[in-house]
């Protein structure tokens, strides 16, 4: 099996900071640019599960990069260059305190909400008589608060203005934004045979300006089906054929874990993990219809050390 990136833990030129999150290891230079190192550390139910994912951050890293080149022209976003397979650097802005999810389908933490009984998420109505995957009338924003630590919370537009998490005029474009790079994200995904199932995005500012920052359209971020055959197994009360992590969920909840209190992360074995790895470069591949080509894991760390190195010194 190849190795893992579990995570960095450099000293660059000119840094200030170092950040570790769920999956990415971020690195502030001169307080005016972010270094991003995707790892291959894979989060579900908002903890980090014990076991890397060969070329996850490979993965995730590519994709998101693909899609803010593809989306420049919606909103700025904070991308300069990525000088390794895992790495992106670009600009350091001030996060909103939301995520900006968006949801075009019944699935997931959505149908998990329905299913118990609920009609309203995040204030939003949603219609009676819905079956899991089915399409919404139209997509739906749910916007969670990010918490520090521990779980994101749904949260509604009403409350993220009447607590000033958000100025008003700025929620209105993050709203705009937030539809428009999703049906770009439709679009690129229908071309390639796929439905762009739900999504979120994370936006800052920087010089009084809105950027879209951190990933986007990833397996990490956002869930896709298969269009082909979608419609005939919503009729036949079939799952759908997804590429997203929320296998990786159904497997930890079949082996009693949602990160509950008092739960134990069920151990990984090497033939799931080489399945997690494998669907990870098939959504790559699905998404963006190029071959993945799998990056020298040898010594990894060393590798991405010395692209950075040599990116700084340009």
């Amino acid at each position: 099996m190849a190795n893992a990136l579990k995570g960095t833990n450099f000293k660059l030129e000119g840094q200030s900071k170092l950040y570790t999150g769920k999956v990415r290891d971020v690195y502030t230079i001169s307080n005016d640019y972010l270094i991003m190192v995707a790892s291959d550390r894979i989060s579900a139910f908002d903890v980090v599960l014990p076991r890397g994912i060969p070329y996850k951050g490979q993965v995730l890293n590519q994709i998101a990069s693909k899609f803010l080149d593809a989306t420049a022209d919606i909103v700025p976003n904070w991308k300069i260059d990525s000088p390794d397979p895992n790495v992106t650097v670009g600009h350091m802005a001030d996060p909103f305190k939301v995520e900006m999810v968006i949801r075009g389908y019944v699935t997931g933490h959505a149908w998990r909400e329905y299913k118990s009984g609920k009609r309203v998420l995040c204030g939003i109505a949603m219609p009676d008589g819905l079956k899991e995957h089915d399409r919404f009338p139209e997509p739906i924003i749910t916007p969670s608060n990010k918490a520090a630590e521990g779980h994101d919370e749904d949260i509604s537009r009403e409350e993220i203005l009447a607590s000033g998490l958000v100025p008003e005029e700025d929620y209105i474009k993050l709203e705009e934004y937030t539809r428009a790079l999703f049906q770009r994200g439709t679009e690129m995904a229908a071309e390639m045979g796929l439905i762009l199932v739900d999504t979120k995005y994370e936006f800052g500012k920087k010089d009084g300006q809105i950027m879209l920052i951190d990933e986007i359209h990833t397996p990490d971020s956002s869930r896709y089906f298969y269009a082909d055959g979608y419609e005939e197994r919503q009729a036949s009360g079939e799952q759908q054929k997804q590429l997203s992590k929320e296998f990786v969920r159904q497997w930890l909840i079949a082996n009693g874990f949602q990160g509950k209190e008092g739960q134990q992360v069920p151990n990984m074995p090497d033939d799931f993990v080489e399945e997690v790895s494998e669907r990870y470069i098939e959504l790559y591949e699905s998404i963006t219809g190029e071959k993945f080509v799998k990056a020298d894991t040898t010594n990894i760390e060393d590798r991405i050390l010395k692209n950075i190195n040599d990116f700084i010194s340009k």
